[in-house]
């Protein structure tokens, strides 16, 4: 039977129902209710939309996947848009059932599918993991690259390649910076890697079991998506334990058999000259804040600079290049102090004009405001203080009482730049808030002049805004 319904022919059947096409949009046909016993076909209909017939298409995943015997993770009903919707993270609970005999195991390859058992999309499963799921390719995207689907090479290669176009797009790299991210794991659709360039030197940051498991096809993808002669792998210990893997740090993989062992290189970022190392922080290099380094360049010009939480000086050199006055620097750590002044000899800025001091940034603001000392740039970029929801809370009380000392720090006037780099914080939405609670402490009060995240080659997907991590608030106090 055939009926009208808001603009949409449907044909109804006692055990099936599909809603048919409007201008000839093509649908998918699931079964009705809970029922396994049918598999989707390829249906044709007499129904006549924009003068071509309407077929009902089956699922793509579920075509090339019938051969193999593959495994289903079911979801659980009300779950099955969100993931339609390209969010790659498939929690456990969102899980009714997993069919397949033998089970699945860490690493296998699963459909995804909703109540009726039809695919929505395919990806790497984990039981051990509480992403027991990460998703690699929805229904949608399957029908674009059919040629992906289940083929881990090939889908490594078409992402790696995607996003080497994108960072062309964005103009990286170029001869002004070389330093930038590949690949930004969620992304760029590869949920759990991370991929930097530093000049000749790719750093991949891994932390996800599947990751692991095709490594060789990863570094494969690297070395046709940009010229290296040298890879360093860097395993999230802690985070793969949490995956149920034991790793250990990896040695490097050279592409290139007459490479020595490299310690410190030089990149450029903005013009601006770097000594980068391999056995630093993270990947090497922070990247992330290149955009606000090169504004705070900008409007540093004559003034006095205080950059805490310096590191290997990013915002200092910059401020330095830009005209200010007099920078100094604070780090508790002096590996990071060291960097920091070969990067300053590195660009030939004069010793007179820049200070590095190594303290423990809220005892050395203490100090400072004891002897009412001010700035007319004040720079507060600290490590991550919240690295999941359990710990925001008292995270929070730390990020107002570093704040509100740094808003006394900065000169009626004068400009406070302030970061959190805690995804925890950040997707909270209350990092403005607690700004605001710390000026108010202070007795002091803020003017945003400028809300900003991570540069643009640090990707992210609306469809998982979880990606998010960096905050950079830049504000005027009087």
């Amino acid at each position: 039977m055939l009926s009208l319904k808001n603009g949409v022919l449907h044909f109804v059947h006692p055990s099936l129902s599909i809603p048919c096409f409007r201008h000839g949009q093509a649908l998918r046909m699931g079964t009705a209710g809970n029922s396994t016993r049918m598999r989707p076909r390829i249906h044709s209909f007499p129904v006549m939309a924009g003068g071509a017939q309407v077929k009902v298409m089956e699922s793509i995943i579920g075509d090339i996947a019938k051969d193999r015997s593959m495994p289903k993770v079911v979801l659980k009903r009300g779950k099955t848009q969100l993931f339609r919707g390209g969010n790659p993270m498939v929690y456990s609970g969102a899980i009714d059932r997993v069919v397949g005999r033998p089970p699945p195991v860490a690493g296998d390859l699963v459909m995804v599918t909703d109540g009726a058992e039809q695919p929505i999309a395919w990806g790497v499963y984990n039981p051990l993991s509480m992403f027991a799921v990460r998703i690699m390719q929805t229904e949608d995207e399957a029908r674009r690259e059919p040629e992906c689907v289940l083929n881990m090479e090939t889908l490594l290669l078409s992402r790696f390649s995607a996003a080497r176009k994108l960072r062309k797009t964005l103009g990286l790299p170029s001869d002004h910076t070389n330093v930038f991210r590949l690949v930004n794991s969620e992304g760029d659709r590869l949920s759990g890697l991370i991929v930097d360039v530093l000049g000749e030197q790719v750093v991949v940051a891994s932390s996800a079991a599947w990751v692991e498991r095709h490594r060789s096809t990863i570094e494969l993808a690297v070395g046709k998506a940009i010229k290296t002669s040298h890879v360093s792998w860097r395993p999230s210990v802690e985070i793969l334990k949490e995956e149920g893997l034991q790793v250990s740090t990896s040695e490097d993989s050279s592409l290139d058999s007459a490479s020595d062992v490299i310690g410190d290189f030089e990149v450029v970022e903005n013009g601006v000259r770097y000594l980068a190392s391999l056995d630093g922080q993270k990947t090497g290099f922070y990247a992330d804040q290149r955009d606000s380094r090169l504004l705070l360049r900008s409007l540093a010009s004559g003034s006095s600079v205080l950059d805490l939480c310096c590191y290997s000086g990013g915002f200092a050199l910059n401020a330095a290049l830009g005209g200010a006055s007099y920078i100094t620097g604070v780090d508790s750590s002096s590996p990071a102090l060291e960097l920091a002044k070969s990067n300053a000899s590195l660009n030939r800025l004069d010793a007179n004009s820049i200070d590095f001091v190594k303290a423990d940034v809220a005892e050395y603001m203490k100090s400072a405001l004891s002897e009412g000392k001010q700035w007319d740039i004040v720079v507060l970029d600290p490590p991550k203080l919240a690295p999941n929801r359990k710990v925001l809370q008292r995270a929070t009380a730390k990020y107002r009482n570093l704040n509100a000392m740094a808003i006394r720090l900065t000169k009626p006037g004068g400009l406070l730049m302030t970061c959190s780099c805690s995804g925890a914080m950040t997707q909270s939405g209350n990092f403005l808030s607690v700004i605001q609670e710390a000026a108010m402490s202070a007795n002091r009060r803020v003017t945003q002049l400028r809300y900003a995240g991570a540069a643009p080659d640090h990707t992210i997907d609306p469809a998982y805004p979880e990606g998010t991590y960096l905050t950079n608030v830049l504000l005027r106090v009087q």
